[in-house]
């Protein structure tokens, strides 16, 4: 029998998504309009909205939509906002920043994902996406600053650098930590160097590369 998707992913937003304490009216209508099962791989596309990470190459994951829900929620996102989103992976999360903000780079450091995600991004008609490709966390450094930075892959540590792209007032949203008890933590510039950070709730997810904890030697 033929998967009904609009009917899973009525189901994914009401039984998965907004249980998980997701009631902003605006993240849930974008979940809602994006069609998730065009941006998975196609051996995939039958667990699309599936309460499970699954797997999109070179050890990254597509994030659960319960956590995909829950970020986007966290991000307060206006529609002028100007976004940075370090780690593209298949370009779902992509499309729903640029639903809710005006203006969307997003930067991966593998190619094949950059190229995957702008074909997937073009044919759903979303067009206010700039990507790029390149090492966001020791080489890569974009135009301007943004009032929103979003990293979709864990780092043990966060790169200084990355507080740089904020504008005044602007947030940095990251998974950080030590998995597989990871933090999801929301970083407000408040001028003056000043940051307040907010720890929102524990996920585990791959971490970005060159981001991952240093190794342990064992003798």
């Amino acid at each position: 029998m033929a998967m009904n998707f609009e009917q899973a992913r009525q189901n994914m937003v009401e039984n998965q998504v907004r249980p998980w304490e997701v009631l902003d009216a605006r993240v849930l209508d974008v979940l809602a309009r994006v069609r998730r099962e065009d941006f998975v791989a196609a051996e995939h596309r039958q667990l699309a909205f599936a309460d499970v990470c699954l797997p999109l190459g070179h050890g990254e994951v597509m994030m659960k939509p319960v956590l995909e829900g829950r970020l986007l929620q966290a991000l307060e996102l206006n529609p002028d906002d100007r976004v940075l989103e370090v780690g593209t992976g298949s370009g779902f999360f992509t499309a729903c920043l640029a639903g809710l903000a005006g203006q969307v780079v997003s930067v991966d450091i593998h190619a094949d994902f950059t190229h995957s995600a702008a074909q997937r991004l073009t044919a759903a008609g979303v067009g206010n996406v700039t990507l790029d490709t390149g090492d966001a966390v020791i080489g890569w450094s974009p135009t301007g600053q943004f009032d929103v930075v979003v990293l979709t892959g864990a780092v043990a540590h966060l790169p200084e650098r990355m507080l740089a792209w904020l504008k005044p007032g602007g947030r940095l949203l990251a998974i950080r930590g030590m998995s597989p008890a990871q933090q999801v933590v929301l970083m407000t510039q408040e001028g003056a160097g000043r940051y307040r950070e907010e720890v929102l709730l524990e996920t585990d997810l791959p971490y970005l590369v060159h981001a991952e904890p240093p190794r342990q030697f064992v003798f």
